[in-house]
This record gives C-alpha cells, structure tokens and sequence, in this order.
C-alpha cells in the first residue's frame, strides 16, 4: 500500500489574504523559492513556495477561473518573471505586476497562446509540431 504524499507547511489564503501573508514571510526572512500553477479544470491553483534554512512553505491561493490575482512582485522583485511565465503559459491574469511583458515574456506572436490551459488543450499536452513545419504529426 502506497502512502500518499502531503504537503507540509501550508496556508491556504484568499486573494485578499495573499499579499499580507507574502508580506510576513518577507518580513520573517524567508525567500521566494518558486511559484508554480496548477490548472484543475474548475480553478487554477497558486502555490507560492518560500524557503529558510532549508524548510519550505507554501501559500496556496485557489483562483476562480477567469479572475485576476494579485502579483507578489512588488514584494519579491523576482516574482515578475515568473507571474508573467504563468501568465503566459496557463492565461492567469494578475494586477500589480512591477513587469508587464503583456503575454510575450516566453511565447511568440505565432506561439500557440496559453498552451498549459486546459481549456486549450484537447489531451495530455499540445503537440505544435504540425503549425511550425505543415506537416501531420497523428502517426497515421
């Protein structure tokens, strides 16, 4: 019997609640280790992870599809690449970026647009391969 992994050190916050809870970690010395999203179909999922002395913890936001969330990068400089990342790979919207790449951070104007969306994708990844050189990539 398999035992299932758990994230410890986690808080999970409201998008009212996000930037006074990075706040404190800042204040408490700890440092942005990554921001990763999770797009769930029904929400997309936020989890800031912060790290001090080797111990991480995590800040979960759960954002309703469609909504804005609050960039932490006017607390963490560092945020900005990869808020705009999200941004341009899953089409999370967030307001007070202290950088705005406006979806081009990664992607070309000829890049398909938020490829990690579910909504965009009709199985397990996006195979892009037949827009860039014209050609049948199904294997039949």
């Amino acid at each position: 019997k398999r035992a299932h992994a758990m994230l410890t050190n986690l808080r999970e916050v409201t998008k009212d609640q996000l930037i006074e809870a990075v706040y404190m970690m800042k204040q408490y010395g700890f440092r942005l280790a990554t921001i990763t999203c999770t797009d769930t179909e029904n929400a997309i999922d936020l989890l800031y992870q912060f790290d001090k002395l080797y111990v991480f913890h995590n800040i979960r936001l759960r954002l309703e599809r469609g909504k804005r969330a609050p960039s932490i990068s006017n607390i963490y400089f560092a945020a900005a690449l990869v808020v705009n990342e999200i941004k341009d790979l899953f089409g999370v919207q967030f307001y007070n970026l202290a950088i705005d790449f406006e979806g081009r951070f990664l992607l070309s104007e000829r890049a398909p647009q938020t490829p990690f969306a579910k909504s965009h994708l009709p199985g397990i990844g996006l195979d892009v391969r037949a827009q860039e050189h014209g050609s049948d990539t199904s294997g039949q």
